[in-house]
Parts: structure tokens; C-alpha cells; sequence
């Protein structure tokens, strides 16, 4: 059993891999403030405050430190380049160095879109990045300053899907809100991702920290489609109305930050290197309605601090 320190135990990844892994590693989830009543231990803290990552560390004593946090609001970095940088990009490579002194293994959390999307084909760890916006130019940046601090570390670029706490956070969550009544909803058929079911995320950077992997790896799930196909996915499953789902060009979206067409990445490293298949997305929605039915949501956010 593995003790096991979570950053970022209140948002969506960070949440679902305490939850799933209390029961079989001892957990402990930091968070500023919206967590109460966990079945896993919390610390509140701010490390983005001087010196507390090695605070934190001291209070803790993990094996291990999986680094979830993070301003992942594309369009809120662009406002606040300097904020994003902070949490993104330095905050990372810190936290990498203060585990790389006290030889604790570092997963840190990075994302598919520091690629531009503009590759015919699908990308590997040896393809150079491009990223198109301030929260990928910040996200790549702690990539870079979490392996030049700690060359043990794990990068983890992930796309992901989940109940959040909000119920909000994720794209499965934002075309079942809108499909559950009845609303229409626009799915970008000129966006291809691998999204990875954040249970089966969670399952996977366990058995890298069982492997003792190091270096960079795409940690996404095995099949490749646009975000409509992934909205009609998500209303097949429910039961929804798949014609609500509206296909669109993300050009005319009107969001704020650029986003890539093609983040399609190869997992051949990854499953390689852990001897095992990757789940695809799939199974991944199947688990995702298994949950609502079991009321997985509403227990999730019976933690949040009020």
C-alpha cells in the first residue's frame, strides 16, 4: 500500500482518484477549503503560498505525489496569462524538485493540446509541441520545468472525462446536462481527441507508479473521435435525443482561446511500457452511465464544503 498525495483533490481528476483509490492506498488530498467529510485524509493549503510545497510534503510524508491542480479554464488563462503561468508553469516544476529531495516519486498532469493540431496523422512523445494558446504555452512549460527539475518525474498529458463536483467541469457533464432537458447543444465535428474515462485515467497512473516509470507520456484513451461523435456517444447511452446534438465548425464557436483541430496521440509508449491495453472511450461512457445510475454524482457532491 502506497501512500499517496493528490494536489488538486477537489477538481475532477483529483477527486475521482481519491475517491476511487481510498479504499486500496492511504490517501491524502490537498484542497483550499471545498472539501469536508472525505473518506480520505485532507490537508487544506494554498501552494501556490511560499514554501508550501515542502510544507506540505513534510506534513504528508508520501511515497508518492500525483500534481492534478491546475488553472484548466482555457479561456479564463487568456485574461490572466500571469496567473496561469504561476499555477501552471512554475508551481509544477517546484513541487517536482521538492519530491525529487526527499526521492518521492512525481506524476505531474499535463495536457494533449500543447500539439497545434495541425499534424496529418497522430502524434507521438517525439513530436515537437505547438501550443496555440496561453493555457497550453503554460501547461508545456511545466512539463518542462517538472523534467528539468526531477528527470525521475512522470509527465502524464491526459484528456479526460467524469463526474465533476460542480457537475460542470467535464464535456461528457456538458452534453448530459444539456441533453437531459431537452436542450440542444453543439458538438465540433472538426475536433478529434482521445478522451480517457477518468476512472480508467485514475486506474493507469496507478500501474505507472507500480512500474516506476519516468519521462513523458501521452496518457489518453485508444480511440480517436470528434467531439459530436462523442456528444452522439453520450446520448445513445442515455437514452437521449441523439438529433439534439447540433454538428458545428469550432471556428464558429466564438470561444475566446484557439483551439486544436487534430489531438490525435499515439499510446503505443504507454501501453508498451506498462505491458497493457488501454481502455477506449467506449467502455469508458458505459462506466460513466453506470455511475449516474448508481447515484455516483449526488455522493460526490455530498463532500462539498458548504
Amino acid at each position: 500500500m502506497k501512500r499517496i498525495l493528490v494536489t488538486g483533490a477537489s477538481g475532477l481528476l483529483g477527486l475521482n482518484f481519491c475517491l476511487a483509490e481510498t479504499s486500496h492506498h492511504s490517501i491524502v488530498g490537498v484542497d483550499r477549503g471545498k472539501l469536508s467529510g472525505t473518506p480520505f485524509e485532507l490537508i487544506q493549503a494554498d501552494l501556490l503560498t511560499p514554501n508550501a510545497p515542502d510544507r506540505v510534503l513534510e506534513m504528508a510524508r508520501p511515497d508518492a505525489v500525483i500534481h492534478t491542480a491546475a488553472n484548466a479554464n482555457v479561456d479564463a488563462c487568456e485574461t490572466d496569462p500571469q496567473g496561469a503561468r504561476r499555477m501552471n508553469a512554475e508551481l509544477p516544476g517546484e513541487l517536482a524538485q521538492a519530491c525529487a529531495k526527499k526521492d518521492i516519486q512525481f506524476i505531474h498532469i499535463s495536457t494533449d493540446a500543447v500539439f497545434d493540431g495541425t499534424l496529418q496523422g497522430v502524434y507521438t512523445e517525439n513530436d515537437i509541441p505547438n501550443p496555440l494558446g496561453v493555457y497550453a504555452q503554460t501547461k508545456l512549460a511545466g512539463e518542462q520545468n517538472v523534467l528539468s527539475a526531477n528527470p525521475r518525474a512522470m509527465v502524464a498529458r491526459v484528456n479526460f472525462f467524469g463526474w465533476s463536483l460542480p457537475g460542470t467541469r467535464s464535456l461528457s457533464e456538458f452534453f448530459f446536462n444539456k441533453l437531459s432537458t431537452g436542450e440542444q447543444c453543439n458538438g465540433f465535428t472538426d475536433i478529434f481527441f482521445c478522451p480517457l474515462f477518468v476512472g480508467d485515467l485514475a486506474d493507469t497512473l496507478l500501474l505507472m507508479l507500480d512500474k516506476n516509470l519516468s519521462g513523458l507520456y501521452h496518457v489518453i484513451g485508444s480511440e480517436a473521435l470528434s467531439k459530436y461523435d462523442f456528444g452522439q456517444h453520450i446520448a445513445r447511452q442515455f437514452g437521449f435525443n441523439p438529433a439534439l446534438v447540433i454538428p458545428r465548425s469550432v471556428e464558429d464557436s466564438g470561444l475566446k482561446a484557439r483551439r486544436s483541430h487534430n489531438l490525435r496521440l499515439s499510446i503505443n509508449k504507454l501501453s508498451t511500457d506498462l505491458g497493457s491495453t488501454i481502455p477506449n472511450v467506449s467502455t469508458g461512457i458505459e462506466r460513466f452511465y453506470t455511475q449516474a445510475q448508481q447515484g455516483y454524482p449526488q455522493k460526490m457532491r455530498s463532500y462539498q464544503q458548504v
